[in-house]
């Protein structure tokens, strides 16, 4: 009995670390749900460097599309519109509680708003990314990763996670797991 309390007493250390340790690398503090509104961007002070945590340039890539394979997107630099890019599977069951609020998002403010949704293809099956996304009627286009490349480059551990990001190629907010509609269009009103 003792050895199983002492073993759980060390795995609970260990997970309380590694929490500490992803607040400390993602740097802000705060999390997406928080409420804060991010500060007005100074383009002076953003590092050079891309990174992918607020008040950072995103990172750049270039990804194909799901349906249509010759079409190719990119991330990174200023933009006509601001995007939300969004990393997911379809095997997640929170990208699918999520997948009607970002349509819906999408349809509301496509004019001034732009949605990249980064399917994990190296941890999943493009027939079942493509039902996915035929179930849920996006009409957002959706990329494939399928060497992991844009999910290495935003440190994707786990799905779904969403960056808001300005027309300056800023990243205004990470967003890991789902949050509530009000909560994202609280978050789009830096972007708008």
């Amino acid at each position: 009995m003792r050895i199983l309390m002492r073993r759980n007493l060390i795995i609970l250390a260990i997970a309380v670390i590694a929490v500490a340790g992803v607040w400390i690398w993602d740097g802000s503090g705060r999390g997406a749900s928080s409420g804060q509104a991010a500060r007005p961007v100074d383009l002076e002070g953003i590092p050079a460097s891309p990174a992918p945590k607020a008040d950072h340039f995103a990172p750049a890539f270039q990804l194909n599309g799901l349906l249509d394979e010759t079409a190719a997107y990119s991330v990174g630099g200023k933009r006509d519109k601001a995007l939300i890019v969004n990393f997911w599977a379809a095997w997640c069951g929170p990208c699918e509680v999520e997948a009607p609020d970002l349509k819906a998002i999408y349809e509301e403010h496509q004019d001034k708003l732009d949605l990249y949704a980064v399917n994990a293809t190296n941890y999943d099956r493009v027939r079942s990314a493509k039902e996915f996304v035929a179930e849920q009627g996006l009409e957002f286009p959706v990329l494939t990763d399928p060497q992991g490349v844009a999910g290495d480059l935003y440190k994707i551990t786990g799905y779904p996670v969403s960056f808001i990001i300005d027309r300056d190629g800023v990243i205004r907010h990470r967003i890991e797991g789902i949050v509530e509609r009000e909560e994202w269009d609280k978050m789009l009103r830096d972007v708008l």
